[in-house]
């Protein structure tokens, strides 16, 4: 009995190892041109954490910019914040990996491990990134549609939740973000 325990978590992992494998990444990814000021649109995740706190989510930007070793360094605002519609700044360090478009990302903090994928982005308009962040508690699913200004077409909000439903989201878990007054943060 244990032993077929065991194999059934061993083959679930696998599968969810695999399905994040089938993520596809920008072909042709041209990291200079993801630089610069994003808002974020929408959030899409299976997490504990976006089920608590998915009803006070709002718009926010995220700044990116490069380090002199390649990685990425992303300057966001952040909500929930304790102050409402105000955005708490962090700052997160994007690894590069071997493959352009897909970053690696540990959090000390909440003992956590990201593989994040740029999906698809025209550079000027959208970008659609996945991350799998494995805990030693599970692993979870998110996905994120950024945007140059604060309003995206139907059509960049349909292709966001149907990709976050390839990847098992439900539409309980796929929120478009409400946009915020003047934040407090304007991430530079």
């Amino acid at each position: 009995m244990h032993a077929t325990l065991l194999g059934v978590l061993g083959l679930a992992l696998l599968g969810a190892l695999h399905a994040q494998d089938d993520v596809p990444v920008q072909s042709d990814f041209q990291q200079d041109q993801l630089m610069g000021r994003w808002y974020s649109i929408g959030l899409a995740s299976n997490s504990n954490w976006f089920k608590e706190k998915k009803h006070l989510m709002k718009m926010c930007t995220t700044v990116i910019s490069a380090t002199a070793d390649g990685n990425l360094v992303g300057e966001q605002g952040v909500l929930p914040h304790p102050r409402g519609d105000q955005c708490e700044q962090k700052n997160s360090l994007y690894t590069k990996t071997e493959q352009p478009g897909r970053f690696s990302y540990s959090s000390p903090r909440w003992g956590s491990k990201h593989d994040i994928r740029v999906v698809e982005t025209n550079y000027d308009e959208y970008a659609l990134v996945a991350t799998q962040i494995a805990k030693s508690t599970g692993s979870s699913t998110m996905v994120l549609l950024y945007s140059r200004t604060k309003e995206l077409s139907p059509e960049r909000l349909e292709r966001f939740m149907q990709f976050s439903k390839e990847q098992g989201l439900t539409d309980d878990e796929i929120l478009i973000l409400p946009q915020t007054g003047e934040s407090s943060w304007s991430g530079g």
